[in-house]
């Protein structure tokens, strides 16, 4: 039997979405075409799909059998599409990718020209955004995030260190004192990053200190609080690739530097499970991957 792939790809978003309409909206399609495609893919198994209601779509048992299998056609297919293509010159079609909206502005958007013309058969729906987004409910086919990545079923790839200082300007030492020892922070005005309310820093004894930072302001948004602590409000942990260029500049000076940061971040890529890595979404990951890095190394390369 065969079967229109389209349709295979439309059921399984269905399926993820809960909604033939949305999922039908990310192919161009309107939800009566959407429905018909649908309701072809039943005729052509011979069995109910899905239970329909005005409220909501949820799978029978032969849909929730059916969509894994539909997910195994779609991965073979791509896979025999990048064999016989052999080459990431091939990238083609719509990629979906997120990541927060700082770092996409620094790491990402500057290069987004030269990724397009080197790939002109891609067209790039990106979403900036610092809400933590569903990628598989929401179809993206790409995620970059920073930090400690939650168990999960995605496929997670290192793009780059992410290593951290604490850092203030010399407006706010001159005025506040430099401190000397962990200690001394409980005295100072302590910038938290949402919620990271618990600093951890490793003294060269291999001690752990943990400090609980308070201050005059609580700011979820990173490139805020670097803004908050070159004005001299006080004292901030921030991403190296945030601050590298104020450190370098003598605009921010590196707080207890014999003391580093206990918890080790890092850049992650992540994808949706189960699925053969798409061309493009191999050539958007490895062509930034080399741009953050290099990013990276002009912010603050030789600092960490």
């Amino acid at each position: 039997m065969a079967f229109d792939l389209k349709n295979l790809d439309l059921f399984v978003r269905v399926a993820a979405l809960g909604a033939i309409g949305k999922a039908g909206a990310e192919f161009n399609l309107s939800p009566t075409n959407a429905t018909q495609r649908i309701q072809a893919l039943e005729t052509d198994l011979g069995v109910k799909l899905l239970n329909r209601t005005t409220r909501s779509i949820s799978l029978t048992p032969d849909g929730e059998v059916f969509v894994d299998h539909a997910k195994r056609v779609l991965d073979a297919a791509e896979e025999a599409r990048q064999v016989l293509t052999r080459s990431t010159k091939s990238a083609s079609g719509l990629l979906r990718v997120t990541a927060s909206a700082t770092f996409g502005r620094a790491h990402i958007v500057p290069f987004l020209a030269e990724f397009l013309a080197q790939h002109p058969d891609v067209t790039l729906d990106l979403n900036l955004t610092d809400a933590i987004v569903d990628i598989v409910e929401q179809g993206y086919e790409l995620a970059f995030r920073i930090g400690d990545l939650a168990p999960s079923s995605l496929l997670a790839q290192k793009i780059d260190a992410n290593p951290e200082w604490l850092v203030a300007s010399p407006a706010y030492l001159e005025r506040a004192g430099r401190p000397q020892k962990p200690a001394d922070l409980l005295g100072h005005a302590c910038l938290p990053l949402g919620t990271m309310r618990n600093w951890q820093l490793c003294g060269p004894d291999g001690k752990l200190h943990d400090i609980a930072a308070s201050g005059p302001v609580n700011v979820n948004h990173g490139e805020a609080m670097s803004v908050l602590v070159r004005a001299g409000v006080g004292i901030g942990m921030a991403a190296l690739w945030h601050v590298g260029p104020d450190i370098r500049a003598g605009r921010l000076v590196h707080v207890l530097p014999e003391y580093r940061v206990a918890r080790e971040t890092n850049i992650w890529a992540v994808r949706p499970p189960g699925r053969v890595i798409p061309a493009r979404v191999k050539a958007f990951l490895d062509f930034m991957q080399r741009r953050i890095i290099e990013t990276n190394r002009e912010r603050y390369g030789g600092l960490a």
